[in-house]
C-alpha cells in the first residue's frame, strides 16, 4: 500500500510508463493490434494526467475523458489546454476498443495515438518534481 501522496504519484506514472511501453511494443510487433495499441496510449496519457492532478491535490472523477483531465489540470497550469484537442482524438480508445462493433483502427492511427501519448507523457514529467519522475 501507497503510503504517501509522493508514493502514489509514482504509482501512477509507473503505471503509465507500463501503458505506454505496452502501446511501443505493440505498435513494434510483427503483427501490430492497433487497437491495443490504442488503448494502452489513452491508459498511459490517463494515467500521466491523474498523477499530475494527485500531486497538486486536484480532485478527478473516475473518467476516461481526456479532455476534462486536461482542463482540471489547464485550472493550475494554464499550458494543458493547448493539449485538449490532442486528447481528445485519444478518449473513445478508453472503451470502444473492447468491442467488436468498434473499427479497427488504421496503423498510422495508432502511430499517432503513441506519439500524442508520448508528447503528454514528456509535457506532465517537467510539470513534476524530478524527485518524482526519477529525472534526477
Amino acid at each position: 500500500m501507497k503510503n504517501s501522496k509522493a508514493d502514489l504519484v509514482r504509482g501512477w506514472l509507473e503505471k503509465a510508463r507500463r501503458d505506454l511501453l505496452t502501446a511501443e511494443r505493440g505498435l513494434n510487433s510483427a503483427e501490430p493490434f492497433t487497437d491495443i495499441v490504442c488503448f494502452h496510449a489513452q491508459q498511459a496519457t490517463e494515467k500521466h494526467l491523474k498523477a499530475y492532478l494527485l500531486w497538486h491535490g486536484i480532485e478527478f472523477p473516475r473518467t476516461h475523458a481526456l479532455e476534462d483531465l486536461v482542463l482540471l489540470a489547464a485550472e493550475k497550469d494554464a499550458d494543458f489546454a493547448l493539449h485538449k484537442d490532442e486528447v481528445t482524438m485519444l478518449t473513445p480508445y478508453a472503451v470502444e476498443t473492447r468491442y467488436p462493433e468498434f473499427e479497427e483502427p488504421l496503423l498510422e492511427d495508432a502511430r499517432e495515438m503513441v506519439r500524442i501519448a508520448r508528447g503528454i507523457r514528456d509535457f506532465v514529467l517537467v510539470k513534476l518534481p524530478e524527485t518524482l519522475t526519477g529525472t534526477e
